[in-house]
C-alpha cells in the first residue's frame, strides 16, 4: 500500500476519533475527495517542474503515531529562543506538550488547534476564517485539511500588542521509524494589533519524517504581522509549508523565512490582498551544502490600489544542493499605483550546486511601478584577493563576503535575539567563527 491509499484508507478511523461539528465533517470530506483525485505533485506540473517527492514518497510513513512520547526541557532547550521569555506551543510527533508549553487566554488566545475546533466557543471563529484563504485545489493543502486537528490557534483581539513572541515548535523523536505529521495553524490578528512569532519544525533524530504543513494567517486593518520561519532540520527531515496570507487595509505582514537544514523543503507563501495602503514584505536565506533541496514558491496577488509588495531572496549553494526560487507577483486591474518588488540573488560555490528561478510578473494595470530581478554567479574574486591582502585567512574572508551578501535580509530581523541566533547560525553553516558577540 503506497502513502496515498495509506491515508485515504485512514481518513475513516481518523474521523471516527475526533469530536468536531457536522460543518468541519463536510470539509473534511470535501478535502479528502480533492486529494484523492488529484493525489501527491508530480514534475509534470508546471509548479512542481524542479521538486520531485517520489523518493520520499517510497518511505513507509506512519500517519498517526503509536504513543505518546515525551522529551524533556534539557533535551531541546537549544532549540528554543531562551534568551528572552516567550509564549511556547510544543508539540511532540503531532501531540500537544503541555509541560513544555506556555499558552495564554489572558486577553489573547494563544493555545490549540484541536479546542478551536472542538469547543462552542471559538465556532464562530473558526467559520468565519478557517479554510478560508487557503488554497482548497491544492493536493496537499486539501489533505491537511482533510486530517486537521492540531497545532496553534493563536486569536489577538482589536487593539492589542503581544508582551513576548510565540514560539510554535514541532518536534520529531524518531520513536517511529518513519513519521508523517500534518500540523495546521491560524493566526488571527485584529485591527491595530501587532504579533510577532517564531515557527520551527525539527527532528531529533535521522529517522525520516514528513511534514505537511498549513498555516492561515489573517490580517486585519493596520494589524502588524511578523512572522519567522526557521528551518535548520535532519539530513532525512522532508517539510512542505503552504502559508497563506490574508491583509485588510493599511495592514503589514512580514514573513521570513531561513533555509539552512533538511533534506527537501519547500515553500509555497502566498499573499492575498483585500484592502488598500497595505505592505506585504517576503524574505528568505537559503545556505545549503550536500544534496539538500530547497524550493520557494511564492504568490502576491496584488488585487486592491495603493499597495506594496517587496520580495528578497539570498541563496548560497554548495555541493550538490539544489534551489528553486519560483515567484509570482499578480497585478489585477483594479490595483492602480501598485509597487512591487521582487528580487532573488544567488551563488553557486560548486559546479554541481543548481539554482533554477524563475521570477514572474503579471500586470494587468496601467499605473504601476513593478521590478524583478534574478542574479546567479560567484563570490567576487577581486574582494576575495583584497581581503586576503590584507591578513584575513581566505576561508574567513569567504564568509565574511557571503555573510555580507546576506545582510539585507538578516538586518530585517525585528527581535534582536533572534537575529543573533541566525547570525549564529549562519556561521556554523559557513563553518567559521565570525567574530560576532553571541
Amino acid at each position: 500500500m503506497d502513502l496515498k491509499e495509506k491515508l485515504v484508507s485512514s481518513f475513516m478511523a481518523f474521523e471516527e476519533r475526533v469530536d468536531v461539528h457536522s460543518d468541519l465533517h463536510d470539509i473534511r470530506t470535501n478535502a479528502l475527495k480533492n486529494f484523492e483525485n488529484k493525489g501527491f505533485p508530480t514534475k509534470k506540473e508546471e509548479a512542481w517542474k524542479y521538486t520531485s517527492l517520489n523518493a520520499i514518497l517510497k518511505n513507509d510513513f506512519t500517519v498517526f503515531p503509536k504513543q505518546e512520547n515525551a522529551i524533556e526541557f534539557n533535551q531541546v532547550k537549544k532549540y528554543f529562543l531562551h534568551e528572552i521569555d516567550t509564549y511556547k506551543l510544543v508539540f511532540i510527533d503531532g501531540v500537544f506538550s503541555s509541560h513544555l508549553s506556555s499558552t495564554t487566554h489572558d486577553g489573547i488566545d494563544v493555545c490549540l488547534m484541536s479546542s478551536a475546533l472542538t469547543k462552542p466557543k471559538y465556532k464562530m471563529v473558526i467559520d468565519t476564517y478557517f479554510n478560508q484563504i487557503a488554497n482548497k485545489d491544492d493536493s496537499l493543502t486539501s489533505l491537511n485539511t482533510a486530517f486537521a486537528i492540531e497545532g496553534a490557534f493563536i486569536n489577538i483581539p482589536k487593539k492589542k500588542v503581544t508582551d513576548k513572541p510565540i514560539e510554535i515548535m514541532y518536534f520529531s523523536t524518531g520513536n517511529e521509524a518513519a513519521l508523517m505529521v500534518q500540523p495546521r495553524n491560524l493566526v488571527i490578528v485584529g485591527e491595530n494589533s501587532h504579533v510577532q512569532i517564531i515557527e520551527r519544525h525539527q527532528s531529533l533524530n535521522e529517522n525520516p519524517v514528513l511534514t505537511n504543513s498549513v498555516t492561515e494567517i489573517f490580517a486585519q486593518k493596520r494589524a502588524i504581522v511578523d512572522y519567522y520561519k526557521i528551518q535548520n532540520d535532519n539530513s532525512e527531515a522532508n517539510l512542505i509549508d503552504n502559508t497563506y496570507v490574508s491583509q485588510q487595509q493599511e495592514s503589514h505582514a512580514y514573513v521570513h523565512t531561513f533555509s539552512f537544514g533538511g533534506n527537501l523543503t519547500r515553500n509555497n507563501l502566498n499573499f492575498y490582498h483585500f484592502g488598500e495602503r497595505l505592505t506585504s514584505t517576503l524574505n528568505g536565506i537559503s545556505i545549503l551544502n550536500d544534496k539538500q533541496h530547497v524550493d520557494h514558491y511564492t504568490l502576491v496577488n496584488h488585487a486592491q490600489p495603493n499597495c506594496e509588495s517587496f520580495q528578497d531572496y539570498k541563496g548560497i549553494f554548495s555541493d550538490r544542493s539544489t534551489g528553486v526560487f519560483n515567484g509570482k507577483v499578480l497585478v489585477e486591474k483594479e490595483a492602480q499605483k501598485t509597487n512591487a518588488f521582487q528580487k532573488s540573488n544567488n551563488i553557486l560555490l560548486s559546479d554541481k550546486a543548481t539554482i533554477n528561478a524563475k521570477p514572474q510578473l503579471e500586470i494587468f494595470a496601467d499605473d504601476v511601478k513593478c521590478s524583478h530581478g534574478c542574479t546567479v554567479g560567484q563570490l567576487d574574486e577581486t574582494a576575495m584577493f583584497y581581503m586576503q591582502s590584507r591578513g584575513i585567512p581566505k576561508k574567513e574572508a569567504k564568509a565574511l563576503l557571503m555573510y555580507a551578501f546576506s545582510n539585507a535580509v538578516i538586518e530585517s530581523i525585528k527581535i534582536p535575539e533572534l537575529k543573533q541566533r541566525i547570525t549564529k547560525i549562519i556561521a556554523m553553516k559557513l563553518g567559521v567563527n565570525l567574530g560576532f558577540d553571541l
